[in-house]
């Protein structure tokens, strides 16, 4: 009986996998159309805003029909979101840190050449390795640690741009732009494997656990917009180019992270940096077809290490789904003996 219900498992992971990549290329896809398109551009932020106040609105709705009634709906709420201001608190700790996140990146990229970015940035999925064997007590094989460094090499790759000579002189500190990127690249392993294991280490309900982080997140990026934006936005309107094309990025958006959330809680931190990266190339390869994008020989030497690092990533070996806890214990007994 249990090999068809691991057979149900690993079938499930899959599904999540694949949905979440498919999810994120078209999302790419469409957010490299909206901003090449010759209408007025929207305010990103905006954007970015709107994404976290649908995913909250759709799990509400998905919590809803967990609970089955309005009236356990409800108590649900009060119970886990009105009465319970320290767990709100616990899942604000990623908003926070996805948010100095993106302003160190965007600090680092303005002190650092494009390249140099490209390549130094790619840190996060070992960064992110480690933090899942420190955090969550995990072990990784010498096989799957190469296979991460694969990773990192081929998304690298497949991002690369030659660098273009400029005769604008941009003054750039490189010092500030690589202590930007290390905070950048912690900031994103901590974030994730922090949200994995507050999902991991209870049995509260995934989309309380999303309701909670939402809402944070829904402050965070409104002091974001702002800050960054609030001048024109009060001149020229919150929705100020929003077309069609917008709001179907913005639900992509929003599908793709409810789905991030699911295979965080099902696979792990790591599977979902291979995810992205093979979104990334199946994203690529579709911009190639509508966009006129050219493919060069490092795209398809990076589009090589991804799928190879995915390959022995998927090798047999030990479960790095769950908060391992059995090895610790048995320790234990022996040295009692």
């Amino acid at each position: 009986m249990a090999a068809p219900r691991e057979n149900v498992n690993l079938l499930f992971k899959l599904y999540c996998l694949a949905v979440m990549t498919l999810v994120a290329a078209a999302y790419t896809v469409a957010l490299r159309y909206t901003r090449t398109s010759d209408k007025e551009l929207y305010f990103s932020t905006t954007a970015v805003c709107i994404t976290e106040v649908i995913k909250l609105l759709l799990s509400v709705g998905i919590l809803a029909k967990e609970t089955g009634n309005l009236g356990r709906l409800r108590a649900s709420l009060r119970e886990n979101v009105l009465g319970s201001p320290k767990e709100l608190m616990k899942l604000s700790v990623p908003s926070v840190v996805y948010a100095v996140q993106n302003n160190m990146a965007f600090l680092a990229l303005s002190n650092l050449d494009a390249a140099v970015y490209q390549v130094t940035y790619q840190l996060k999925i070992p960064c992110t390795a480690l933090c899942t064997v420190f955090m969550l007590n995990r072990t990784l094989s010498k096989l799957q640690w190469i296979s991460v460094f694969m990773l990192c090499g081929g998304v690298t790759l497949v991002q690369w741009k030659p660098a273009q000579a400029t005769k604008v002189v941009v003054e750039q500190n490189p010092l500030l732009g690589f202590g930007a990127i290390a905070i950048a690249v912690l900031c994103s392993g901590f974030a994730g494997v922090y949200f994995e294991k507050v999902l991991k280490s209870s049995d509260t309900s995934l989309w309380v656990r999303n309701i909670q982080m939402y809402l944070s997140g829904i402050v965070v990026t409104l002091v974001g917009v702002y800050l960054s934006d609030g001048a024109e936005i009060k001149e020229k309107g919150f929705f100020f180019g929003y077309t069609y094309y917008v709001w179907f990025v913005i639900l992509l958006a929003s599908v793709g992270g409810l789905y991030t959330s699911v295979v965080v809680k099902y696979t792990d931190n790591i599977m979902k940096g291979f995810s992205a990266a093979a979104a990334i190339v199946l994203s690529t390869i579709a911009s190639v077809m509508l966009f006129g994008l050219q493919i060069t020989l490092t795209f398809a030497l990076g589009t090589l290490l991804v799928c190879v690092s995915i390959y022995l990533y998927g090798l047999p070996r030990q479960d790095t789904t769950s908060i391992q806890q059995g090895e610790t214990d048995s320790k234990e007994r022996v040295i009692g003996v």
